[in-house]
C-alpha cells in the first residue's frame, strides 16, 4: 500500500498491536515507541478528559525521552526536571536542531476505557474482574470512549479529540467467557473488551460507531488531527 505521508515522518507512541494495525491498514509507515507512565496517578471525573489527559500524558513521556535520547547522542547533559511544562519541553523540540528542516515528526498517541454503567473501566486488575466485566456485557450495553493526540515534534504544536462508540450485546454464553479468559487478550484492553475477537463477535448486537475506534485509533479523528497538526504549520 502506498503511503501517506511523503512530507513527514510518523511515530505511534503505543504498544497496542491493533493501533499499529489500523495504521498500517491507513496506508502509514511508522515507527514505534512507548510511554512509560503511571495511569493510575491521573485521574478526571468525565471519561472524555480521562483519556485524553492520558493520551497527554504519554505524549510529554515519549518527548521527554527524546529529548533524553538527542541530549546522549550529542553528548550534552541536560536535566529535565518535573516542574517542566509540556510548552517548555516541546519549545525545547521545536528549537532542536536534530529534526529534519524539511521534514516534521509527528507523534500519535492514544487512551481508551470502557464506560459500563456511567462507570470507568480500564484494563482488568485480575482474572475475576474480567470474568465480571464481560458477563456484565451479555444481554446489555456498554461504550468505549477513545483518545487521539497528534503532536509535531517540530513545531511543537499538539491537537487532540475523542471518539464515542456504543456497543449492544446479545448473550454471550458462559462458556465463550471461560475460553476469553484462558486465551489471556482480554486481560490487556480497557474492560476486557474485544468485539473483533472471534469468539465475541457473534455475541454482537449492534455497533453505534466504527470497529476501529472501539479497538483504540478512531481512523477518522486520527486524519482529521493529522491534517490540523500540519495546518498549523
Amino acid at each position: 500500500m502506498e503511503s501517506n505521508q511523503p512530507h513527514f515522518k510518523l511515530i505511534l507512541g503505543s504498544s497496542s498491536i491493533a493501533r499499529r494495525q489500523i495504521l498500517t491498514d491507513m496506508g502509514y509507515q511508522f515507527t514505534l515507541m512507548s510511554a512509560d507512565i503511571d495511569e493510575k496517578s491521573i485521574r478526571k471525573e468525565k471519561p472524555e478528559e480521562l483519556v485524553l489527559a492520558l493520551a497527554v500524558a504519554k505524549a510529554d513521556a515519549i518527548v521527554s525521552k527524546l529529548l533524553t535520547t538527542e541530549c546522549a547522542n550529542e553528548e550534552q547533559p541536560t536535566v529535565l526536571i518535573a516542574s517542566d511544562t509540556a510548552e517548555a519541553i516541546m519549545q525545547q523540540i521545536a528549537d532542536g536542531d536534530n529534526i529534519e528542516e524539511d521534514k516534521s515528526t509527528l507523534l500519535i498517541t492514544c487512551d481508551q476505557v470502557v464506560v459500563y454503567e456511567d462507570a470507568v473501566r480500564e484494563k482488568p486488575s485480575s482474572v475475576e474482574e474480567a470474568r465480571e466485566y464481560i458477563r456484565g456485557y451479555s444481554k446489555g450495553h456498554t461504550a468505549t470512549v477513545s483518545s487521539v493526540a497528534v503532536t509535531n515534534l517540530k513545531t511543537g504544536v499538539r491537537k487532540g479529540g475523542v471518539d464515542r462508540v456504543e456497543i449492544y450485546f446479545n448473550e454471550i454464553p458462559e462458556e465463550t467467557i471461560e475460553k476469553l479468559i484462558e486465551e489471556g487478550m482480554v486481560l490487556k484492553v480497557a474492560g476486557a473488551l474485544l468485539i473483533e475477537h472471534p469468539l465475541i463477535l457473534p455475541c454482537v448486537k449492534e455497533v453505534v460507531g466504527t470497529t476501529d475506534s472501539v479497538m483504540g485509533l478512531p481512523k477518522e479523528l486520527t486524519e482529521k488531527l493529522l491534517k490540523e497538526v500540519l495546518a498549523s504549520t
